[in-house]
């Protein structure tokens, strides 16, 4: 073997040395984030069943309604924004370092094809339309419910009645932007491509 093919060689193993690091980091923190994800999904219920245990009390504070859309709103963008990252690392994967990974082991074939083929499921749109409703009545219907219910409550202040308006609002930027970033359209588009 010439000294150019051994640095040449070298610089591949280099090279997929780095790439592989990075593949591995990558899915590290994406399944550091679907756990934290999914967790959230489980923290929403309860804060809105401690909320709920609070309000019905005999003292009746049904101002502790205006709690459950901060809950609901922060809980629900810390899971949005996870899922967000989730989805752009599979993306980066499919688009990016597969085909740098192809080509440093000189082959035309896909490398890391699961971060593309899991997205040809033909039921892919159903499902992203009930996750899209479970987001939304996990994270969203509640917060907006409990406004209601604060609204129609006797003694509602008119500062609380100004902070649950904001809180209605906030929730309903919150729902659209959800709705926004739901990819309802999206059909199995086959491989990714850079």
């Amino acid at each position: 073997m010439s000294g150019t093919q051994l640095d040449n060689s070298m610089r591949d193993d280099s090279s997929r040395a780095v790439l592989l690091a990075e593949y591995e980091a990558l899915k590290a923190e994406q399944t550091s984030r679907i756990v934290l994800r999914d967790r959230l999904m489980y923290a929403a219920p309860a804060a809105l069943a401690a909320t709920l245990a609070l309000v019905i009390q005999p003292t009746g504070r049904p101002y502790l309604l205006l709690l459950l859309p901060l809950v609901c709103v922060v809980l629900g963008w810390t899971y949005f924004v996870n899922d967000q990252k989730i989805s752009a690392i599979g993306t980066y994967l499919g688009r990016h370092l597969a085909p740098s990974l192809a080509a440093s082991i000189h082959r035309a074939d896909q490398v890391l094809t699961w971060e593309s083929v899991h997205r040809c499921d033909p039921l892919r749109r159903l499902d992203k339309s009930m996750q899209l409703a479970v987001d939304l009545l996990i994270f969203a219907v509640p917060a907006l419910l409990s406004v209601v219910l604060y609204w129609t409550a006797d003694g509602v202040r008119a500062d609380l009645l100004v902070v649950s308006i904001t809180e209605a609002l906030v929730t309903v930027g919150f729902a659209g932007r959800v709705i926004a970033a739901a990819d309802l359209l999206a059909r199995g588009r086959g491989p990714l491509r850079p």
